[in-house]
């Protein structure tokens, strides 16, 4: 299948979703940290993180073209430049006046280029693997995209919160901390130009001198897959509790008591939220790749359904009691994140599923970009929802959300044997 089998997946596949994490981690979860230690309303982060899915959700409009022209190698790491340059810009606009406007204006830069390398990325999963091996490596993939993601939200964070309390300067910590990630994930980029394989299939995929008409039936394609809309309805709803829980956790974290949060500063949610419960996270990511390796999609769904929504409970349980030992918050969230961690496997399993096809690439795109939709479109409203009903109600009201995500479970229709090795 490639010329460039004989380099291990070893070497490839952990870094490549390492750095496919760092900049979506950073535009969705360490915006939301720093601009509320920079002093910015819970309804504003809520409404303007949740905005900047919209590359996520639209990134299926310009997939086909990630197919069409060029390789998937060549996108994946010219996105992964770009999103180091974003990073290093983000550190020199903090302190200005209008530093709220300019640092989302090179958010919304470092979302497209990340939404981009996601197509390609994907894509180039794919081709870089034979078909046996993905079910294989999709927990090997899962796991470091957590860390990835542990990474932006545990050390970083932490480091953020020190140097915050050492100087007293909120912005010129932050400014530090993105110094110190965009080193460090230049230097990744640096490594995926050496190490990455060059399979045979990747090449452009345009099969006439009609481009356009290439582009269109991609599109078309994908809307005559069979039971589409228990397609677009699953990956829709799958995430509807948590869109909304998500942008409102930190800030009930950092929400001092009297306000109904819990009062943690922002180096204990750097240990508790982003080492903690990422790496309970990323356990749960294994063990779930690892049962459908052995069991199938198919036999693991619903189990992985009710770990993915029923531990939201503990966020209830948090805002209703506002506990201070920092230990049994930690383990309150690590429960849930390891709960997400199991079962967002079937989701990615899924989508793999439904993409499988001529146009892989794109149509992963597009399911990608359909969770996208359903995370941002929630998300927006979160913040203003959370401020009118109070962090107790709103808890109770985002594991309500998670009811049709049950329902579509029971509809959705998949192939017995795939995901098993």
């Amino acid at each position: 299948m490639q010329t460039s089998q004989s380099k291990s997946p070893w070497l490839w596949v952990p870094p490549l979703y390492f750095v496919q994490a760092v900049p979506y981690a950073v535009v969705m979860s360490l915006s939301v940290i720093m601009y509320k230690d920079l002093g910015i309303s819970n309804s504003d982060i809520a409404f303007y993180t949740s905005l900047l899915y919209l590359p996520w959700v639209i990134k299926p409009l310009w997939s086909p073209l990630v197919d069409m022209f060029g390789t998937k190698r060549r996108w994946t790491v010219l996105m992964q430049m770009i999103c180091a340059a974003a990073l290093g810009s983000l550190a020199g606009v903090l302190h200005m006046p209008a530093f709220f406007t300019i640092s989302l204006a090179i958010l919304w830069v470092m979302a497209i280029s990340s939404a981009t390398h996601d197509i390609a990325a994907d894509g180039f999963y794919m081709l870089g693997l034979r078909q046996k091996d993905q079910a294989a490596y999709v927990g090997v993939r899962s796991t470091f995209y957590r860390l990835g993601n542990l990474a932006v939200q545990g050390p970083l964070v932490y480091l953020a919160g020190e140097m915050t309390k050492a100087s007293g300067d909120p912005a010129q910590a932050w400014s530090v901390t993105f110094v110190v990630l965009a080193i460090a994930f230049a230097l990744l980029v640096g490594w995926h130009q050496f190490i990455l394989p060059r399979p045979d299939t990747d090449h452009a995929v345009a099969k006439s001198a009609n481009p356009l008409k290439d582009f269109v039936d991609t599109f078309v394609a994908f809307f005559r897959k069979r039971d589409f809309w228990l397609i677009v309805g699953f990956i829709l709803t799958f995430r509807l509790g948590e869109s909304q829980m998500l942008k409102l956790v930190v800030p009930f974290l950092r929400d001092p008591v009297a306000a109904g949060g819990l009062g943690m500063s922002t180096s204990e949610v750097g240990v508790a939220y982003g080492t903690v419960g990422v790496t309970a996270l990323v356990l749960g990511g294994l063990l779930g790749g690892f049962l459908i390796s052995r069991w199938g999609l198919k036999r693991c769904l619903w189990i992985m359904v009710f770990a993915v929504h029923l531990p939201d409970l503990v966020f209830v349980y948090l805002s209703q009691t506002q506990p201070q030992d920092f230990y049994l918050i930690s383990g309150f969230i690590a429960v849930e994140q390891f709960g997400y961690g199991f079962g967002f496997t079937a989701m990615m399993m899924y989508m793999i599923m439904v993409a499988e096809g001529e146009h892989k690439t794109a149509h992963y795109a597009l399911c990608t970009g359909l969770m996208a939709l359903g995370m941002m479109v929630p998300g927006m409203w979160s913040g203003r929802l959370q401020e009118y009903l109070g962090y107790q109600s709103f808890f109770i009201w985002t594991c309500l959300a998670t009811v049709p995500a049950f329902i579509m479970a029971a509809l959705v229709k998949i192939d017995p044997e795939f995901g098993k090795k």
